[in-house]
């Protein structure tokens, strides 16, 4: 796998140049096992922590091979001062947390920069690692675009997505997740870029009843942004989005304000890139949408294909699993 390793590391050159140069505090991924030849291993970079995203089906069968390649990463990339191992198998959520092998746990990163943007991540509070790398692309949409709009952000994690469009500077953000303690990292997010921080901007809450409340005072926004987890289940409707992702559009739909936007994200490695291009072209069919554009995921995350990869379904015409699309909506009404 050294090889391997040594080409993953080659190609992210434009990523390592300012971390060698003692700017410590970007994210990217360092290699994706699936694509680069060993699946065994996903390794992310933030800022002067490694993330080990630990695949292997029996940890003890692995643990010689991990710590072979956690010595040679230390080795290649010096200015690495923790190493976290979070074994996806592990049926125990608190260990799937992560376990630091290297280093000590108060040494974790716990904010980068990107795009200029000042972001806090808790690398150990989530089984991720609580900041989404395959969204930068869409993060530096939102930067770009959101200038005195308005926002709406569902299942908004740790809000990173709110944070892009706050630095814009979005008019106005509102961020929703379920978990509250989540949000609390938004607002951590907020506080490091010095971002007024109003009750009314985090709701934590259930996506249904969210947004019901919100269509029942008629708000609307410029732009609404959708990225569900694969899959949940409360006592107002089910989050799925294999079967289900027509109707969570349904409720986030009548937010948008006439000429704005519907950003839609979908990780399902089981839905193809077809079977949701034919979702949203339902949804546009009735001449009140138009999928206007496609997200590339970024090329750290979606390195060029090495071997056989096989995937569950095909992407295409997007570029990762991570699907990302934007609709361009038109309100029957006319409100903006």
């Amino acid at each position: 796998m050294d090889q391997q390793l040594s080409d993953a590391i080659a190609a992210r050159e434009e990523f390592l140049a300012p971390l060698r140069a003692r700017v410590h505090d970007g994210a990217f991924r360092l290699f994706d096992g699936f694509r680069e030849g060993d699946p065994r291993y996903v390794l992310d970079v933030y800022g002067t922590t490694l993330v080990v995203f630990d695949h292997a089906e029996s940890s003890e069968a692995g643990d010689e091979a991990l710590q072979s390649l956690v010595a040679s990463v230390l080795e290649r990339l010096p200015f690495l001062r923790t190493v976290l191992r979070k074994p996806k198998a592990e049926r125990d959520p608190d260990l799937r947390k992560g376990t630091v092998i290297h280093g000590a746990e108060n040494d974790l990163c716990r904010r980068i920069q990107e795009h200029g943007v000042r972001y806090a991540i808790r690398l150990r509070m989530h089984h991720d690692a609580s900041f989404y790398l395959d969204t930068r692309n869409l993060r530096a949409l939102l930067l770009d675009e959101m200038k005195d709009k308005r926002l709406f952000n569902a299942f908004a994690f740790t809000g990173s997505l709110g944070v892009a469009a706050r630095a814009a500077p979005a008019a106005a953000v509102v961020q929703t997740d379920k978990r509250g303690e989540l949000l609390n990292v938004a607002k951590d997010s907020y506080a490091l870029n010095g971002f007024p921080i109003a009750r009314s901007s985090f709701i934590a809450g259930d996506y249904f009843e969210v947004t019901s409340r919100l269509r029942r005072s008629e708000q609307l926004y410029d732009c609404v942004v959708i990225d569900p987890p694969f899959f949940a289940e409360s006592p107002r409707g089910r989050v799925d989005l294999e079967a289900s992702l027509g109707r969570l559009l349904d409720k986030a739909r009548p937010l948008v304000a006439d000429g704005g936007r519907l950003i839609v994200v979908n990780n399902a490695l089981y839905v193809s890139g077809a079977e949701l291009v034919k979702t949203l072209e339902g949804i546009a069919g009735g001449g009140y949408a138009e999928v206007e554009r496609f997200v590339d995921v970024p090329s750290d995350c979606a390195p060029r294909s090495v071997g056989s990869l096989v995937l569950p379904a095909d992407p295409a015409p997007f570029n990762h699993p991570t699907k990302i699309a934007v609709l361009r909506i038109k309100r029957r009404d006319g409100r903006s």
